[in-house]
């Protein structure tokens, strides 16, 4: 659906509607790179964005901005110029035109990072013969490393230009790089990745006679294939793999067992992990997790629970993400109390620590079965915990439960604590949840406020919600709000 333009903003009263989300401005995207002590580079970075106009071409960024008396004065850093570069990841021109100016500033020098980034935006919006002039640049500096190279490739497959991807991997000895393994791996992943497969396979053999491949050239294969599908070749690449002196690995299996997982196909992934034990490739957690959770799926549950057995009898260690599994499934199996007993007493004594999806699990559980107390107690507990806190998901099923029982006050005050304590947005669902909900107990009012603050963050609503809501404010005699609901579904209408 293309975006609708929102009539209305939010006029919602009630202070915990305040706060929901900050536009992200340049300054907030600094953080990871930068030091404490550059305390105004957010200023810095807003009042260079500023200067450039949108639109123009980037020989008009770089001009304007040397001709700029506030700009120049700016010191450059390596994070400010990230920072900037990242700002303008889908502006080539702007990226561009500021790139070259903070370039050309003295006693400044582009970082490696910093001539990548650029290679990529480059890349990303197509502009292939720029891209390629940058490499040229940045080979008489001495600054085409492998990274450069990867990101050039992938964005030249990604536009469907192989010959020119394989291209890029030809010239590598112009750019005083290695035509080695590590670099016939890139080409392949690149390929692989795109599902060219079968291209991929005509380089390696027209390669594999000067550059020996290793176990993660066949991995990147298996993976190939296993994307388009063709599972069986997947398999043959295990021989083949073992052919050339490589032992097929974890991963090697486990990505086939994951496509056997997604085709149902169980025979096939217990003959995998008998194939793997006899060839002394211990499956580890995550082969389980996969397993686990497919059987799941298809509601194979005894099946499901057997696989913990399985797995200890091997000595493989449960982590967090396997739990999380475990208790899904008990839950889908409906053994609460198992479920229970893995939480509080299992986990501990293994010593793995529930996460925030583990206590959503839980809390999910409680709410489905309608032991209320339960789930606020567990609620409570994630709220003061230390080493992970709660996130939407974890209230939606207590949202859900306030409004099944009627108790609206609670309702109140958990989305209080949402947005002003835990600082949490309510995304699609949860609006939707809520509108619905009140509507039901007979809240109209408060449910139109939700609307208006839904459609203020423009998230658009379904067609059901607002025919739902606007036959309830009509029984209402609230004519502005129908009114308003109208002007929006025939935008809705007009732009699907």
């Amino acid at each position: 659906m293309a975006s609708v333009y929102f009539p209305f903003r939010s006029k919602v009263p009630g202070h915990f509607w305040r706060a929901f989300s900050s536009l992200c401005s340049p300054s907030s995207l600094v953080g990871t790179g930068v030091s404490n002590g550059e305390a105004c580079i957010g200023s810095q970075i807003d009042t260079i964005i500023s200067r450039i106009r949108e639109g123009s071409s980037d020989d008009e960024v770089s001009k304007s901005l040397g001709h700029d008396e506030v700009c120049n004065a700016i010191p450059m850093s390596q994070n400010l110029v990230n920072v900037v570069l990242h700002r303008f990841k889908d502006d080539w021109k702007s990226a561009l035109g500021f790139f070259r100016w903070a370039g050309s500033r003295l006693g400044y020098e582009h970082a490696p990072e910093s001539y990548d980034m650029m290679v990529d935006i480059l890349g990303k919006l197509k502009q292939f013969d720029k891209m390629r002039a940058l490499m040229v640049e940045m080979h008489q500096d001495n600054q085409v490393r492998l990274s450069t190279v990867a990101k050039a490739m992938r964005r030249l497959a990604g536009a469907r230009e192989w010959e020119d991807a394989v291209k890029v991997f030809d010239d590598l000895g112009n750019f005083q790089l290695e035509k080695n393994t590590e670099s016939m791996n890139l080409l392949l992943d690149t390929l692989c990745k795109e599902r060219k497969v079968e291209k991929a396979r005509a380089v390696f053999l027209e390669l594999k006679s000067h550059i020996s491949p290793n176990t993660h050239t066949f991995n990147i294969f298996i993976h190939g294939w296993c994307k388009a599908n063709r599972v069986d070749e997947a398999e043959w690449t295990i021989q083949e793999m073992k052919g050339h002196g490589c032992h097929p690995c974890v991963i090697s299996y486990s990505t086939i067992i994951q496509s056997y997982c997604r085709q149902s196909n169980f025979a096939k992934v217990y003959e995998l992990l008998d194939d793997m034990q006899a060839q002394g490739c211990v499956p580890n957690v995550v082969t389980y997790t996969t397993i686990m959770c497919s059987l799941t799926q298809v509601e194979r549950f005894e099946e499901a629970l057997q696989i913990p057995k399985r797995m200890r009898s091997l000595g493989c260690k449960p982590d967090t993400l396997f739990y999380n599994a475990l208790i899904h499934t008990l839950g889908r199996a409906g053994q609460l109390r198992e479920a229970v007993h893995v939480f509080e007493v299992e986990m501990p004594k293994t010593g793995v620590p529930p996460n925030t999806s583990t206590y959503n699990s839980m809390i999910a559980m409680y709410c489905h079965r309608s032991q209320e107390e339960k789930a606020l107690n567990l609620l409570r507990e994630i709220e003061n915990s230390t080493f992970c806190k709660p996130d939407i998901q974890t209230y939606y099923p207590v949202l859900k439960s306030c409004l099944k029982t009627g108790k609206i006050d609670n309702l109140s005050s958990f989305l209080d604590d949402m947005v002003n304590k835990h600082h949490l947005s309510l995304d699609f669902s949860a609006y939707t949840l809520l509108i619905h909900g009140l509507c039901r107990a007979n809240k109209c009012e408060w449910a139109y406020n939700i609307f208006e603050e839904m459609v203020g963050k423009d998230i658009t609503p379904r067609h059901k919600t607002c025919a739902l809501l606007l036959g309830e404010v009509k029984q209402k005699n609230m004519h502005d709000a129908a009114e308003r609901i109208e002007v929006l579904m025939k935008q809705m209408k007009t732009s699907e």
